[in-house]
């Protein structure tokens, strides 16, 4: 998939170590319920060996450089998908994790046709926030989660969107 400034694109083996390095950062890893820290080249290439059926996991490129993770991981039951992103910190606050968001979301309305997708952030992640009210999410409640990197449960702000009547109209979802 590519959008203006971005190519999103499947992972491989060799991804690893740019994956270890960016999400390795304390500051990235502490934001996300899913990063450990230290966060090692093995850990990415067993996380990249483990990526199951029903996660759609892709790549965020700017300038043929690895710069971040995106994708939704559809719920069985519901067939409800949860959004999750993560972007090394040289990149924050340039938009690119909303640019890469909308893409993926047209994806998973358009192509999965999942009727809702959720997502979530740490309290204390007001970039997140913002990225998340620019995307059209709203709000449904307040959840405890645990973060690896911190060893804590954190307070966590919940969110739903659902898919848009219009969502077979969208375009180059694919």
């Amino acid at each position: 998939m590519r959008t203006k400034r971005l190519n999103l694109r499947e992972l491989n083996h060799a991804d690893a170590r740019r994956i270890a390095l960016l999400a390795g950062d304390i500051d990235v890893a502490r934001m996300t319920a899913r990063l450990p820290h230290p966060y090692t080249e093995f850990d990415a290439e067993e996380w990249i060996r483990g990526i199951e059926a029903n996660e759609f996991v892709r790549g965020i490129e700017y300038d043929n450089y690895l710069i971040g993770l995106i994708g939704y991981t559809i719920d069985a039951n519901d067939r409800s998908a949860e959004l999750g992103y993560w972007i090394g910190k040289p990149w924050w606050g340039q938009g690119f994790v909303t640019e890469a968001a909308e893409a993926v979301m047209r994806h998973a309305f358009k192509v999965a046709r999942v009727p809702r997708m959720t997502c979530c952030h740490f309290i204390d992640n007001t970039a997140s926030a913002r990225v998340i009210e620019k995307l059209g999410f709203r709000c449904i409640g307040v959840n405890r989660a645990y973060c690896l990197a911190r060893k804590a449960e954190v307070d966590t702000i919940v969110y739903e969107r659902k898919r848009p009547m219009t969502a077979f109209l969208w375009r180059g979802a694919a």
